[in-house]
């Protein structure tokens, strides 16, 4: 156990009880769906990254725990929106939350966690605080928006495929430090560093989650296997073998994929040939390289222990199994 999991582990009980106390106060009519989001666990990597970067940044009051899970609500708030666009059954390998309480029910659930989430950062009245998470959630939807409108689009490229994910994904976890940044009242320069060093991270974090859809079964991931693949997704190992896939071959698989017709045989196919074919590591490769990326910005940063744990958030996440 490295050190930032001992400082996880720490921490963790203060940020679940933040949660907890900030969203005992909504409707009954609401709390049950908010809760089986948030009591199905996660990382709360996002939180985690607040509360270490206003502390390497001189920060030291309980002012970030807040911040902190707001970041969460918002996060958590996606998830819920994301589960109902793609259909998903399962997440963290409990039902989700559409399943349970419903289509309707469960998207103005999420409209209520965004809402929570905006009056928590209100309550610092820093307008760069607001701006911060505001232009984070733009980012997200849009970056949402752009997958939804290349669902089965086997022409996507490299290019477009990293825009997707940023959006989506890496914008948010970029916030999370920024937050945390702007809340200790760091020089621009440095809340400049600690944006690049989420947003490397954010990507990386992405890419890895879209190796292990091909690569990690349900009972570690919490999800089926080829969940991507069947909502129509292009992910960067999918996007890798089409490069190298025989025109025969590519044909009929992207008219499978096209029709939404991939028979059992032929995705069992594909996922073991990302596998086999290496390039499942190819794309933990490309992770690899933003986390180094995301591991230089830290320079900038004061020599501090949250910082050498920033450090080490990075270490063995791209060969991350869940």
């Amino acid at each position: 156990m490295n050190a930032f999991t001992q400082y996880s582990a720490k921490e963790l009980p203060r940020i679940e009880q933040c949660l907890r106390e900030r969203t005992s106060g909504l409707s009954p009519y609401v709390l049950p769906t908010v809760l089986h989001t948030i009591e199905a666990g996660g990382k709360r990597l996002r939180p985690l990254l607040t509360i270490l970067t206003a502390r390497a940044l001189g920060y030291s009051g309980d002012g970030a725990y807040p911040l902190a899970c707001s970041v969460e609500l918002l996060h958590a708030a996606t998830l819920l929106h994301d589960d109902i666009l793609d259909k998903a059954g399962i997440r963290r390998g409990k039902p989700t939350a559409h399943t349970l309480y419903g289509t309707d029910h469960t998207i103005l659930a999420g409209d209520v966690l965004l809402a929570l989430a905006n009056a928590i950062v209100a309550e610092y009245g820093d307008p760069a605080l607001t701006a911060c998470l505001s232009q984070a959630l733009l980012a997200t939807a849009t970056g949402e928006i752009l997958e939804i409108a290349h669902i089965r689009d086997v022409s996507l490229t490299l290019g477009k495929y990293l825009e997707i994910i940023t959006g989506k994904t890496a914008c948010l976890i970029q916030a999370a430090c920024q937050s945390g940044a702007l809340l200790a009242g760091a020089a621009p320069q440095v809340v400049r560093a600690a944006c690049d060093f989420g947003l490397n991270l954010g990507i990386a974090f992405q890419l890895v989650d879209d190796v292990l859809d091909y690569t990690s079964p349900q009972e570690v991931s919490g999800k089926p296997k080829g969940s991507d693949i069947r909502e129509g997704k292009l992910t960067l190992p999918l996007i890798f073998l089409l490069e190298n896939m025989p025109g025969r071959d590519k044909e009929t698989f992207t008219k499978a994929f096209k029709d939404n017709a991939l028979s059992p045989e032929l995705l069992d196919s594909i996922l073991g040939t990302v596998v086999r074919d290496g390039h499942a590591t190819r794309a933990r490769d490309m992770a690899a390289q933003y986390l180094d990326k995301a591991k230089q910005s830290l320079a900038a940063l004061p020599e501090a222990p949250e910082t050498i744990l920033l450090a080490q958030a990075l270490e063995g996440m791209a060969n991350r199994e869940k």
